[in-house]
This record gives C-alpha cells, structure tokens and sequence, in this order.
C-alpha cells in the first residue's frame, strides 16, 4: 500500500484527506497546530460561508483566473459540496444573497468536528504538532523534532500568508524556492483599503456602516455592504475589488473607486426626488427622500465641494459616483486571504509540481483569487476534492 503525506489542515487538506480511497492508500496528516482547521474556525466568526447558492457559470466567474479554476468547480459544484455536507451529517440552508450557510444548530466547530469524525473513520492518521521544515539533500520530507521521512506522494496544503496566529505564515515558501520554484510574492486579499479621511468625519462615523451599496472599479461592479474604519473601507464589496485594486497599486500612488451610494435608484430617479421635494435643506432631502443615512451624508459631503453639494444635479451624479481615492492597503497578517504563492506554471492540470515528482500543491498555496467567504472555502474543497480523484484512479 503506497503512502500519501499531507502536510497541512486547512479546508483543501480536508477534503483531499476525506476523498482518497484508504483501500489504496494509507494516509497521514500533519498538522503544526494542536488541532486542524483553525482558519476554517476564524473564517467562521461572522458566519461559515461555505459556497453560494448560483448557477456554476456565475460562480466560476468570480474567481481569478477563472479558466484554471473552472475545471475543478465544475467537479466539485456548489450542489456537490452541499450533498457532501449532508452526507456526513452537515445540514445547510440558503440565506441571503444566495450564501449557504450550515444550519442554525451547528457552529463552525460543529462543521469541523464533524468533517474530523468522518476523516477518523476513514483511518486518516493525523499527527498534530508536526511542523515541515522542507528537504534534506536526499529530496526526503524534514519536519522540526523528528526524524526525515519517505513517503510516496506528499501533498502540500499550507495556506497563504494572513492570519498567522492560525499557522497561515507562508514560510514555506523559503524551501520551495530553494528547489527553484517561483513563489511570487504574498500580498493582501480580501482586505481593508486607505482613505485619507477627514478628522471630524472619522471622529463622528468610525465603525459605521454603508449597507446597500456598490463600488465599481476597472469596470468591475460590486455590491454589498462597507464598514468606515480609521484606516479606511473594509467589507465584501471592496474586498471584491481587492485583486484588482492591488494591481493598481503596484503602478500608482493612489486610485479612485467609484461608490454608488443608491444603485436601486437610477440617476434620473435620484434627479426627481430633488425636483419632487417640499424640503427646503439638502441634508433634509438626502435624509427624508433619498433615505441615506448620517454617515453617507457625511461622507457625501467629504468627497463634494460646496457647489456641487448645492447643485441638485451635480450632487445626484455624484450619489451615484462618489470618487473615493485610496491610496493603501492594510497589513497583510489582517488579510483573509493572500494574492501570490506558487505561480500555476510550476504545477500541472492536476496540481503536481513540474519540479518535485510525486509531490503536489493545493489550496492557497497557489496564486489564485476568490472573493472572501463561500467562494474562498469551495475553491479550496474543490481543489481538494479534484486532487483526491486524480490520486484515487493512479
């Protein structure tokens, strides 16, 4: 019986692990932490997003690059990944914007206990506390206090570069690039963005919301919802936009996003309500017709100057496009996730490394993009999941 050795427990180990066939092969997990999945729990704090509730084509296109992302989607769907939770006893519900979350009576250690339980009867062995330090000079697997190991097939699933409280450091990437592997370099996903506020507006909404809004940025649109921090904007629509501010940023000092502060509303609507008004005040207006709240009008009035905001169509244009510049991006360890890793032309279709034979990259690891949440979790199960096949029909 040949050996496979994952090295990693995040979500992508997870699922390779419950997928191979124990028949063929014996199986260890290692793990540098006390227990597995400890981003999965993180990711799980505002509520586990496991995947979106879209049709496969929507979902493909969310992530970055889509057309290397989208064979393993389509084996693993969304529908598969929810009939697979069933399976072992997971139960999920479909809530807002099509996001499925478990059911109410499971909490995220729930979800995991449970994909841990099913992994255990499959005779998964898990070594805990078992941290991989790279190679000797015979190619064997080194890990800190223990002896070199040969294995058959080692599958690497160490994650990005944020959260390293949860193991998640990308120091790995030193010995890969020491056996002539590109790693290009990590940098922030799914993270906040500077504004340069003004003092008075951040001392007043700091913390506050901006919900039901949309950002466009490269002609890429994203709605949802923003939170004002002293830093600057963090939430899903501007994390949505993260990959694409990034690259941005590496060419200027600062860009411009466009924030919509109404997207139900067409312009020509918004221009109504200002003809339509009994109210005399612009801020009364705002509030009572347009029904945008104190911390919109505020940053309203930030990003427009005195004429503008006075001018009832120049200030319903710039409802509709408020010019928000950024300029910075947030400490990468605050991420929830990485750009960079291991450039995809250093592994095959199935995720072998062209380098390291038998051995095989999966999860963030590798320098692909996916907005926060659902999307980030299933792109990892079903790279997981699609290794797993390709191993079980060797």
């Amino acid at each position: 019986m040949k050996h496979i050795t994952i090295i990693g427990g995040g979500p992508a180990a997870l699922m390779l692990a419950a997928n191979l066939d124990t028949q063929k092969y014996k199986v260890t997990l290692n793990e540098q932490k006390k227990t597995v999945g400890r981003k999965f729990l993180v990711a799980g704090e505002g509520g586990l997003n496991l995947t979106f509730s879209s049709p496969l084509d929507d979902l493909i296109e969310q992530y970055s690059p889509s057309d290397y992302k989208a064979p393993y989607l389509k084996q693993f769907t969304n529908e598969d990944l929810m009939r697979w939770l069933k399976n072992i006893g997971i139960s999920t519900f479909v809530g807002s914007s099509n996001r499925v979350f478990p059911t109410p009576d499971l909490k995220p250690i729930d979800v995991l206990s449970k994909i841990v339980k099913h992994l255990s009867s499959k005779d998964i062995e898990f070594r805990f506390e078992t941290k991989w330090t790279g190679w000797n000079n015979k190619g064997l697997l080194c890990f800190e206090e223990s002896k070199e190991e040969e294995t058959d097939i080692t599958v690497f699933s160490l994650g990005g570069a944020s959260w390293k409280v949860t193991g998640s450091d990308g120091s790995w990437s030193a010995p890969f690039a020491e056996r002539g592997i590109n790693v290009l370099p990590f940098r922030a996903a799914n993270c906040a963005f500077g504004v340069d506020w003004n003092k008075n507006f951040i001392a007043t909404h700091q913390g506050k919301p901006l919900k039901n809004i949309a950002l466009t940025f490269d002609e890429k649109v994203a709605k949802g919802e923003l939170v004002i921090t002293k830093f600057g904007l963090e939430g899903n629509a501007i994390y949505a936009l993260s990959e694409k501010l990034q690259e941005a940023l590496l060419n200027k000092e600062n860009v411009v996003l466009q924030l919509d502060l109404k997207p139900s509303m067409t312009l020509a609507q918004i221009k109504k309500k200002f003809s339509n008004s009994g109210l005399s005040k612009v801020t009364d207006i705002l509030k009572e017709d347009i029904n945008l709240d104190r911390s919109t009008i505020g940053l309203l009035k930030q990003f427009s100057d005195k004429e503008t905001f006075m001018n009832p169509d120049l200030l319903a244009t710039t409802i509709k496009s408020v010019p928000i510049p950024i300029a910075s991006v947030d400490d990468i360890d605050k991420a929830i996730s990485t750009l960079g890793g291991i450039d995809l032309d250093e592994v095959d279709g199935n995720f072998q490394l062209n380098k390291i034979h038998n051995s095989y990259v999966i999860g963030e690891m590798l320098d692909w993009y996916a907005p926060t949440g659902g999307y980030l979790l299933h792109g990892c199960f079903s790279m997981g999941y699609s290794l797993a096949n390709h191993l079980n029909s060797l």
